[in-house]
């Protein structure tokens, strides 16, 4: 079984701040980790190898920095990691980020099962994922909460939503993005931490030239979309103490100030 699992460095959301007159994110001293969701769908490949004999390829679309969630991959198990980087890909929409990602994947080649996060914190778009399936033309399931291999060599892939959960037989191969819910993920190991973390050797390179990809659909230019402005919401706070002689005066006061706000 092969299995490819789509990650990508974000910005800490935590730290992120806005520069008020470009409306652009201030990068400069924000720390990059592995987007949250990414790790779940880690997780998720790492545990089917734990069970079945498994290779997995991590990949990631990124300036060179992004090498650093990819040795991460590899501490916790990944087999094999690839960072797709190329200053032609830079400012790609998601609809151009996933035409690049299953190029790569249709060059990697002979994949059961590709895992992606649901979003990524940093865009919140949850397109990745749909859009590659649809590029290579084979079957999706999003929000898996719970995957299990049966005896027929199918997935049993519990998929949640608002109304409750579906539970679905699918057939390699097969598109899975992955929630929290799904599972814990583990820490790297020390041995993989000390073979793969700072060696730039561990990570292949894929650039433009190496992937059979129309640079007019790529990069800003070849997006369909763009952001238009960047802002962080201003939170507007407002108390006020009422006073009552009884707990009972205190109680009307507070349902009449609520119904004058028309929150009853």
């Amino acid at each position: 079984m092969k299995i490819i699992v789509c990650l990508k460095q974000v910005p800490d959301t935590n730290e992120v701040k806005i520069n008020q007159e470009t409306g652009t994110l201030i990068r400069d001293g924000v720390p990059s980790i592995m987007n949250p969701d990414d790790k779940n769908a880690l997780e998720a490949a790492l545990q089917l190898k734990d069970n079945e004999q498994a290779h997995i390829v991590a990949l990631s679309m990124g300036p060179p920095q992004a090498k650093e969630v990819l040795q991460e991959a590899l501490s916790m198990g990944v087999d094999e990691a690839i960072l797709i980087s190329d200053r032609k890909f830079g400012g790609s929409d998601t609809w151009a980020t996933a035409t690049i990602l299953s190029a790569a994947i249709k060059k990697i080649a002979d994949y059961d099962i590709i895992f992606c996060g649901r979003q990524a914190i940093d865009g919140d778009t949850a397109q990745v994922g749909p859009e590659i399936a649809e590029f290579l033309n084979i079957p999706q399931i999003t929000y898996v909460k719970e995957i299990h291999k049966t005896p027929k060599n199918t997935l049993e892939v519990s998929r949640f939503t608002e109304y409750g959960d579906y539970t679905y037989e699918v057939k390699t191969p097969v598109l899975l993005t992955a929630i929290k819910e799904l599972n814990t993920p583990r820490y790297p190991n020390v041995k993989g931490i000390l073979e793969h973390f700072g060696k730039t050797d561990s990570v292949q390179i894929f650039t433009f030239d190496d992937l059979p990809v129309d640079a007019t659909q790529i990069g800003l230019k070849g997006s369909p979309t763009n952001v238009f402005r960047s802002f962080v919401p201003v939170k507007n706070k407002h108390s006020e103490i009422l006073h009552g002689e009884t707990v009972k005066d205190s109680t009307n006061l507070l349902v009449n100030k609520l119904a004058e706000a028309n929150l009853i």
